[in-house]
């Protein structure tokens, strides 16, 4: 009966059902659904969860990867090194309904729904070795604002230190508008992570902390008030910041890619 569980498991289930309920396998095998958990549980299946992935197909990956790990890990003498990305379509989001604090034996609360009162971009500049934030909030996501925000960064990284930037793919990373004003700052040094791979710029963690502490119960009754409690946040974390710690060996993470890559192909 294991053997019948896990084989069914493994292929797809009846009529119109993305994936395997224990209900569903309990009355496909006519054993108990607790039985059905238990021999899941036991040979580490779990049909009811999925988890996301990408791939990248990247040429250059391998080559990319460990430009950008080489300097999260051993940055130059006399450099600054910066994780740069944009946190686009921030939405100022206002509860139709006042929400109840957290007591005991109950939850705080909010609505379901909300107001909308417009949207902002935050471009944000994370250095890695101390851990402080450089960021500017502006209504659209342009060359035009990326270059205002370069500016910006130009401004407070001290005279003399070369400007290492971490930035991904975006096509305003790469307008010739923002390479014109790349040749005009020789001290500054562009590296592209691969395509498909946010998750190596160390900003996108400060951006997933932003979200979960500050803008996901967040009430935002206008963009002024969503830009002033962004700015607000940023300055705290400014106050105890943490450097960035890279500790995943970019070989074994290359050796994945090369295996997920076989898997796919394989499939097709």
């Amino acid at each position: 009966m294991i053997a019948r569980v896990l084989e069914l498991t493994a292929g797809e289930p009846p009529g119109e059902a993305t994936h395997w309920t224990a209900a569903a396998m309990a009355k496909a095998t006519g054993i108990s659904v607790s039985s059905v958990q238990r021999i899941w549980h036991s040979h580490g299946l779990a049909p009811h969860r999925v988890r996301q992935f990408k791939l990248s197909n990247d040429p250059k990956f391998a080559n990319k990867l460990r430009d950008v790990v080489g300097l999260y890990v051993d940055p130059p003498a006399h450099a600054v090194v910066l994780s740069v990305d944009e946190k686009s379509q921030i939405q100022a989001l206002d509860r139709t309904q006042p929400g109840l604090p957290m007591k005991k034996g109950r939850a705080g609360t909010m609505t379901h729904d909300y107001k909308r009162n417009g949207t902002t971009t935050l471009f944000a500049a994370l250095n890695v070795l101390e851990g402080t934030v450089i960021g500017r909030c502006m209504q659209r996501h342009r060359h035009q604002e990326f270059i205002h925000f370069l500016n910006a960064v130009e401004a407070q990284v001290p005279v003399g230190k070369i400007v290492h930037l971490i930035l991904d793919n975006y096509a305003t990373h790469k307008h010739p508008k923002v390479m014109q004003w790349l040749a005009r700052h020789p001290r500054f040094v562009f590296h592209f992570t691969p395509t498909s791979a946010s998750w190596l710029n160390a900003v996108e963690g400060f951006f997933a902390k932003l979200t979960r502490r500050r803008l996901k119960r967040g009430v935002f009754r206008s963009i002024v008030d969503l830009q002033a409690a962004i700015n607000r946040f940023i300055e705290e974390a400014n106050h105890e910041p943490k450097p960035f710690v890279w500790t995943a060996d970019p070989d074994k993470i290359i050796a994945a890619v090369k295996r997920g890559r076989q898997t796919l192909e394989s499939i097709h």
